[in-house]
């Protein structure tokens, strides 16, 4: 199973990030760390790229993974005052009232900025796995109902990934900056669903998810203290959706 989806996740890396030099966005999670592992494997010329407020948890716990990764990593500090002038202006570009929408796309700004101050034109992201490997909650909450239930969210969740990522490309071309997600290409997609569901969480009470994720993480050594971590999202493990509250 796991020779399978490794293949399956190195063959959608191949047909979707063609430049060999990349950033990609790292978080320490076992998302982001897998992602960084494989397209190291592959011979890509990784650049971690972390963002978040001074003292975030993703900036202490990127540090934490890559002293076992040992890969270049620079991170970008969000500068405090700036913050509201540069969501604001975010949120009328994107056009949504959607909080989610909003703090990704303020995320990947940082991101894109980071990257393009060092001459990074490309950056990977790991989007698609907490869709398609059940890592919300949500997928806890509708365990109990049946496979139907879970694949019916997880369409949901697919299709609201693949047009915010849209939002996220808009924001990030004002850097020059092309956020790619391989892990949302549709023949990756159409794999992944034929993993069965058990393979991806267990049950509502199921806290860790994405099983078949994190088992895959161990076998290509990745550090251990990322694939046994709980999800921590990037709004809030960057403290962007903190501040972003504040500001309302």
């Amino acid at each position: 199973m796991n020779n399978e989806l490794l293949k399956n996740i190195q063959d959608a890396i191949k047909k979707t990030v063609p430049k060999k030099r990349i950033g990609i966005a790292f978080s320490g999670g076992v998302d982001s760390t897998l992602i960084s592992k494989i397209l190291s494997d592959l011979d890509y010329d990784v650049t971690l790229l972390t963002i978040g407020f001074s003292g975030s948890h993703d900036i202490l716990f990127a540090k934490e993974v890559n002293e076992q990764l040992e890969f270049p990593h620079h991170i970008l500090e969000i500068d405090a005052d700036s913050f509201e002038k540069i969501s604001s202006e975010i949120k009328k570009t994107i056009k949504t009232d959607d909080l989610s929408w909003n703090e990704n796309c303020i995320a990947f700004y940082y991101v894109s900025k980071l990257a393009q101050s060092l001459n990074i034109d490309a950056v990977v992201t790991a989007n698609g796995i907490d869709e398609l490997f059940c890592g919300y909650n949500a997928y806890r909450e509708v365990i109990s109902q049946g496979e139907s239930a879970v694949n019916k969210l997880m369409d949901a969740k697919l299709d609201n990934e693949i047009k915010m990522m849209k939002a996220v490309n808009l924001i990030s071309s004002e850097f020059g900056v092309e956020i790619l997600q391989p892990l949302l290409a549709q023949e990756f997609i159409k794999y992944a669903k034929t993993i069965p569901i058990s393979d991806k969480i267990h049950d509502s009470e199921d806290l860790m998810r994405k099983h078949v994720i994190r088992k895959l993480a161990c076998e290509i050594r990745i550090p251990e203290i990322s694939y046994t971590k709980r999800k921590k999202a990037l709004q809030y493990g960057t403290q962007i959706h903190k501040k972003l509250l504040k500001t309302r």
